[in-house]
């Protein structure tokens, strides 16, 4: 069945809106991050909640200045307000305790530090808002279908949340919902990237989200990457806390 971005829209929208109303909730916080997923993210929960309820925030981290950029494009755009938390120095100051390490060592601890610094700030913001305006605001997760069944998030960081409305679709209809939304191109069609390494999402990965996406489907993908998908996928379970012992 082709994929309908008007009703899948409509659907997110009214299921935030119930969900909101039925349990007394007020706002959300999202991390910014000048992709698309955010941003599809942002544009869903101010349509739902309105703009007022939306807050967004960036928090760059020995990262590239052009996603605080387009994060602003967003924020412009939707009209929801977005406040930058730079974490720099708290990532510098976290690491002078592992100066004498050898960097080979480190580097996959770095990289997922940052993420899990990211999701410390946006549940305290989120803390916060509900103190100061006396109704909870939630925390956004923005992490798609493709992703979360290959292990592609930090345990800890980007794979918690309170809410994911886009946690059932793929990369390709994360797109099409944003293109219904008028998400702004320049960030809608950027290459996948988590902004904190030099490379692209799916060269970390070592297949396309369309492979991903493919195999989900029951298309035929290449030998190769079945294997890098399903090694992906079983390697990364505990990432999801599924990793249990069997009841005799």
């Amino acid at each position: 069945m082709e994929f309908n971005s008007k009703i899948e829209t409509e659907k997110i929208i009214s299921f935030i809106k119930n969900y909101y109303k039925e349990h007394n909730l007020k706002g959300i916080v999202i991390g910014i991050s000048g992709g698309k997923d955010s941003a599809v993210a942002s544009a869903l929960f101010t349509k739902a909640l309105g703009k007022e309820n939306v807050i967004g925030i960036t928090m760059p981290c020995h990262s590239k200045e052009k996603d605080k950029s387009d994060a602003e494009i967003i924020s412009k755009h939707f009209g929801f307000k977005l406040y930058n938390f730079d974490l720099t120095n708290t990532y510098d100051t976290f690491k002078e305790n592992f100066k004498d390490l050898n960097e080979s060592k480190t580097k996959n601890s770095d990289i997922n530090l940052k993420p899990r610094l990211r999701m410390a700030t946006l549940y305290y913001f989120a803390a916060l808002l509900t103190e100061i305006k006396k109704a909870p605001y939630l925390v956004a997760g923005t992490g798609n279908k493709c992703e979360i069944y290959v292990g592609y998030f930090t345990k800890g960081g980007d794979g918690m949340s309170d809410i994911n409305v886009l946690s059932n679709y793929t990369v390709s209809e994360v797109i099409k919902i944003g293109e219904h939304l008028n998400v702004p191109k320049k960030v809608l069609y950027k290459t996948p990237s988590d902004g904190l390494s030099k490379q692209t999402d799916e060269e970390k990965l070592g297949v396309t989200y369309k492979e991903i996406e493919d195999y989900l489907n029951g298309h035929k993908i290449t030998q190769n990457s079945k294997q890098i998908i399903e090694k992906l996928h079983k390697k990364n379970k505990h990432k999801k806390g599924i990793v249990n012992i069997e009841r005799i």
